[in-house]
């Protein structure tokens, strides 16, 4: 099957930390080599931001990148990619006249907006990630903005006429079909991890005795992110020490958001238990082994690649009962959820688990269960090669003397999150 993933803003080779780049960027380029493992041809599709850079390449993972050339060179916000998505879309169109696929899958509106109009004349089968809804800003941080209220608008007509939906989150699922998507269009498949390489493994001794419990956190250093609420939940742990994992470019010297969570730490009285800085994308496994906690308290988190990658390390988490986190912790098991925005009680959360050294043991083994059983590449992989599958049109009768009964186009994706839990 030819495979056209498109990713506007979300380039699958770009450093995580940088102006947009983290899950979306993570995910995409997962799904691709995953997808391509299992015998598919699969093109991601771009923005290009370097007009110096080849406009084709080859990827390790053995799919193909192409650039597709819209707006200034450089770095651009993907909300500040919306007046080229015409000419993105007509990048789309050139190369899928000279290679049509047999599936299109959007990732993000934009992304899902470009695929529409580059499809006009030439209709092909579209499936559309949007990972984070308008309607989940609105009803999570309060985001009533006039762009958010016309992004809701085009997000409902992209929904309303995309051939099959794929939302990360089960809690997606609700605002989909407000938005008037059928529920029988809509399959539920998060983003998955490499589990050879996030895996529970020992890891070399440090040289220094413990002294403090260690928690660790990861992602973009942008506010919604939630770790000034870790660092305030921290001034009530006392014996434990917070490390901040940033993307490997991030400059957290002059990084507004690590300056403004460094005075918060002195504010508070545990800068000297807080350290920020960036970690190589190899590194991050280790990372997570060395953790006794690993903990996410955003305001809203439509997946959270982070918390499944610790997991699959053997991590238990605490987290904000959120978004994506609602599903990937299974609280009590292989993790405790509590109230998002709520310092006090991630600090009670982590202090029960820290006096608590068998449960807190069965719940990192728990997780790392977890992490096997349901977000390996392979899974998801299989999961929306079906829901791809489902989206093609039957063959016509004369196509297919046999008739469609037993054919592969029968398996009909099950759209459950989590047929272990």
């Amino acid at each position: 099957m030819r495979v056209a993933l498109v990713s506007a803003h979300a380039d699958p080779r770009a450093p995580l930390g940088g102006i947009d780049s983290g899950g979306q960027n993570a995910h995409v380029d997962a799904l691709a080599a995953a997808l391509t493992g299992r015998g598919h041809s699969v093109t991601v599709y771009t923005r290009c931001a370097d007009p110096t850079a080849p406009s084709e390449l080859d990827t390790a993972g053995g799919y193909r990148v192409s650039y597709v050339p819209a707006g200034p060179p450089g770095p651009l916000a993907k909300e500040d990619l919306v007046p080229h998505l015409g000419d993105f879309a007509d990048g789309l169109a050139s190369r899928w006249a000279i290679e049509r696929p047999d599936v299109v899958h959007a990732h993000y509106w934009t992304s899902a907006f470009a695929a529409r109009l580059a499809t006009r004349s030439r209709p092909v089968p579209t499936v559309v990630t949007f990972h984070t809804l308008a309607e989940a800003a609105r009803r999570n941080r309060g985001d009533r903005s006039p762009d958010t209220v016309a992004r809701g608008k085009v997000e409902k007509l992209l929904a309303r006429t995309a051939t099959r939906v794929v939302a990360t989150a089960s809690e997606d699922v609700g605002d989909l079909v407000r938005l008037g998507v059928p529920r029988r269009s809509i399959s539920v498949i998060p983003a998955g991890v490499d589990l050879d390489t996030f895996r529970p493994a020992p890891i070399a001794p440090s040289g220094r005795p413990p002294r403090r419990h260690r928690l660790a956190a990861a992602g973009r250093l942008v506010p919604r992110k939630g770790f000034d609420l870790t660092i305030a939940a921290l001034a009530a742990i006392p014996d434990a020490e917070l490390s901040i994992a940033a993307g490997a470019n991030t400059d957290v010297a002059s990084d507004p958001e690590a300056r403004r969570l460094t005075d918060l730490a002195r504010t508070h009285g545990v800068a000297d238990r807080v350290r920020i800085g960036p970690i190589p994308r190899d590194r991050m496994p280790d990372f997570w082994r060395a953790a006794d906690l690993a903990v996410f308290t955003p305001g809203y988190e439509p997946f959270g690649i982070s918390a499944v990658e610790a997991m699959a390390c053997g991590t238990p988490v605490v987290a904000s009962a959120v978004g994506g986190l609602l599903d990937t912790v299974i609280d009590g098991v292989t993790g405790v959820l509590v109230p998002r925005r709520s310092p006090g009680a991630v600090a009670e959360a982590v202090r029960r688990l820290f006096n608590d050294d068998g449960r807190r043991t069965g719940f990192g083994m728990s997780a790392a269960d977890r992490a096997r059983a349901r977000y390996s590449l392979e899974h998801i992989a299989l999961d929306t090669e079906r829901v791809y599958t489902d989206a093609l049109p039957e063959p016509a009768a004369d196509d297919d003397p046999e008739g469609a009964e037993g054919t592969d186009r029968a398996v009909a994706p099950t759209g459950r999150l989590d047929p272990v839990r």
